[in-house]
């Protein structure tokens, strides 16, 4: 390791246009990425597959396919990103989504075109997954390298928070119409959230082009320390670390267990109106995206572990009472605890690993580390909606098993993340370095000697 003798010079607005990317870049971006669950669950079942009883089944199969992409997407730009950067990255899987998104609202139907139309539909669906592979690992470590030291859980958090409210327009833009008439919106009706990704991916472009590389990047790049197969060293170095945060991704079964296949168990089968669950889908994740800030706040304070498992404590509770309440039927119970489910333990956990993931690795293979380790984890999620059919089996009295199969995923986050190391003191400069490495020794009496925080950041390379 060497150490430079002067920080580079910075604006001080870095850390909030970074985080505000972070948010408007992943909520612009990931309504793109989500109003396919929502499609797949309402309409995609009748427009690109032969009718007959495994057509839902073949609908919630294509949001898979975009989770198996995204580990590719990870390596990609994992590799891409370690290597000249976090925006470059950034920018190029903004127009992948982007693009991708339109053209799903281009695609001809199966009655037009038979069989090519679920090929092209999938086809599209894997592009979409390539660039989420790389967009949250590759926002959270920009923002996160960005951010006072601190206040890193905070700054991350409206990564996350973006997410949601991703979420949140994915779904209500399909309120007015799943509203309309049956004939028009299979006609065309559910073209208009697609085709409206063109407006959505310009006005992200131009935001993420104002951001900077964050300094403790730009200092490693200056120094030419840059690892030239970031993978090779990753797996070398830092595999127990992989294993530990896939397996604390899995809690994010409970996103698409939710807004994917609670949809279409409570629409087409408990007969709970479309308009009115896709509401409760919307005032959830808008709760989440609140709560998410503040769940930063706190895990900046007290630590990441504590909120991060209190987050998973209650998403295992939770999950019963949620689908107790919907197989029941009882709107304002599936309302309140929609609410506490999604909004409060949910986003308990979900706003805390943009931080705590990352922070596990050293800057050099921190973008690999993150989306690799991440999009593993979240290949479950992405099939969450198709075990759970399968495991429900039409019929709404065995509601169990779904609720089950998503508290042994929590239960197992909550034991790898009891392995995990607390992060929150750690110096920016320092994180992921192990104990027994003797540039810690330098780092840390570098960043001992800085006279503000964010100096160790900028004047220490990993």
């Amino acid at each position: 390791m060497s150490v430079s003798t002067s920080a580079p010079a910075r604006p001080k607005n870095n850390a909030k246009i970074a985080a505000v990317s972070g948010f408007v870049g992943s909520a612009l971006e990931y309504y793109d990425f989500f109003i396919f669950g929502s499609a797949a669950a309402l309409i995609f079942g009748k427009l690109f597959f032969a009718s007959g009883p495994s057509s839902m089944l073949l609908s919630f199969a294509t949001v898979g396919v975009a989770y198996i992409a995204r580990p590719l997407g990870a390596v990609i730009c994992g590799h891409l990103g370690d290597k000249f950067g976090r925006k470059r990255v950034l920018l190029l899987t903004l127009i992948l989504m982007g693009s991708s998104t339109f053209l799903i609202g281009c695609l001809p139907t199966y009655g037009q075109i038979g069989m090519a139309a679920p090929i092209l539909i999938v086809a599209l669906r894997l592009l979409q997954g390539l660039s989420a592979g790389g967009e949250s690992p590759g926002s959270s470590s920009l923002t996160l390298e960005h951010a006072p030291e601190r206040k890193r859980a905070f700054y991350t958090s409206w990564t996350m928070s973006g997410i949601m409210f991703g979420i949140v327009l994915s779904t209500l833009v399909f309120i007015p119409v799943a509203s309309m008439p049956e004939d028009q919106l299979l006609a065309w009706g559910w073209r208009i959230p697609f085709l409206a990704s063109a407006v959505v991916t310009v006005i992200a472009f131009v935001l993420r082009r104002l951001l900077e590389e964050p300094p403790v990047f730009a200092e490693v790049k200056e120094h030419d320390a840059v690892v030239k197969v970031p993978l090779a060293t990753l797996f070398r170095y830092h595999w127990v670390t992989v294993i530990r945060v896939t397996a604390m991704s899995l809690f994010t079964i409970i996103n698409t267990i939710i807004n994917v296949f609670a949809l279409s168990y409570a629409t087409s089968v408990v007969g709970v109106d479309k308009g009115l669950m896709l509401t409760v889908i919307a005032v959830a994740n808008l709760a989440a995206v609140a709560m998410g800030p503040l769940a930063g706040i706190l895990a900046d304070r007290i630590g990441r572990k504590p909120v991060f498992l209190t987050g998973l404590v209650l998403q295992i509770g939770m999950i019963y009472v949620f689908f107790a309440a919907l197989s029941a039927g009882n709107v304002p119970l599936i309302f309140l605890t929609g609410i506490l489910l999604i909004g409060v333990a949910y986003s308990g956990s979900n706003a805390i690993y943009p931080a705590y993931f990352p922070e596990q690795f050293p800057v050099k293979v921190r973008y690999s580390g993150m989306a690799i380790s991440l999009m593993f984890g979240l290949l479950l999620a992405g099939f969450a909606p198709v075990i759970s059919e399968l495991l429900i089996g039409g019929d709404k009295a065995l509601w169990v098993p779904v609720a089950t199969f998503a508290a042994a995923a929590c239960a197992i986050s909550a034991i790898a993340a009891l392995t995990a190391p607390e992060t929150f003191k750690t110096p920016t400069a320092l994180l992921g370095l192990k104990k027994t490495d003797p540039r810690l020794h330098a780092a840390a009496s570098v960043a001992s000697r800085a006279t503000e925080p964010n100096d160790a950041i900028s004047r220490v390379q990993a």
